[in-house]
């Protein structure tokens, strides 16, 4: 793929670039601040973009990321971030990012994620990887099984909340809350609380209508 990396730590852009052209990638411009990262996909159209998420300077990447989705849609966005917080990956999913990997990830998942990215799939998580639409029966379908408890858990998953808030607030032991966390992945075919939520967030699975 054509690339553009943007990163704060210039070291580690330079590595990614090195390491990634040896596994056939083009990268096009690596930047260190997310104003020089947009002007580089402006300037090269990239296939996709590896962007970080935090940043010293403003914008940061999940606004960065907005503008790339909004001026150059041609260019898939591929997050990294040293935290994986549901509402920051749902608000990633909202924008219309195409991944989101956290930055202890090796260089041949990140190679393979951009592998799927290039095939029009969706990454995100501790790489669980798969085309986009690769499921017969949709999530919106596998959401209408959920019963209220499971679907309050997704709500809460979503929203970011701990094992422990969820036990409290819910007023249930941890042992029954992960029973309820563990039948409702399951309902999904989500293999993690991240998948969970990038799918409820992406397939609007806590609306009304998959109520």
């Amino acid at each position: 793929m054509r690339l553009v990396i943007c990163d704060d730590n210039r070291i580690l852009c330079e590595a990614l670039a090195v390491a990634l052209g040896a596994r056939g990638h083009q990268v096009l411009a690596t930047a260190t601040t997310t104003a020089l990262g947009i002007a580089a996909v402006a300037t090269h159209r990239p296939e996709a973009c590896l962007l970080d998420l935090r940043f010293s300077d403003p914008p940061d990447g999940l606004d960065a990321a907005r503008v790339i989705r909004q001026r150059y849609p041609e260019t898939a966005v591929l997050m990294l971030s040293g935290v994986a917080d549901p509402s920051v990956v749902a608000e990633a999913t909202r924008i219309g990012v195409a991944g989101f990997l956290r930055k202890d990830r090796n260089v041949d998942e990140i190679g393979r994620a951009l592998d799927v990215v290039a095939s029009g799939g969706v990454v995100f998580g501790p790489v669980r990887t798969r085309p986009a639409r690769s499921r017969a029966i949709g999530p919106a379908g596998r959401a209408r099984d959920l019963t209220s408890r499971e679907r309050e858990v997704l709500r809460r998953i979503v929203a970011g909340q701990g094992t422990g808030q969820m036990s409290r607030e819910m007023n249930v032991t941890t042992s029954t809350l992960r029973t309820y966390i563990k039948t409702m992945l399951a309902k999904l075919g989500a293999h993690t609380r991240l998948e969970a939520a990038v799918l409820a967030t992406r397939e609007n699975l806590l609306s009304e209508q998959t109520a």
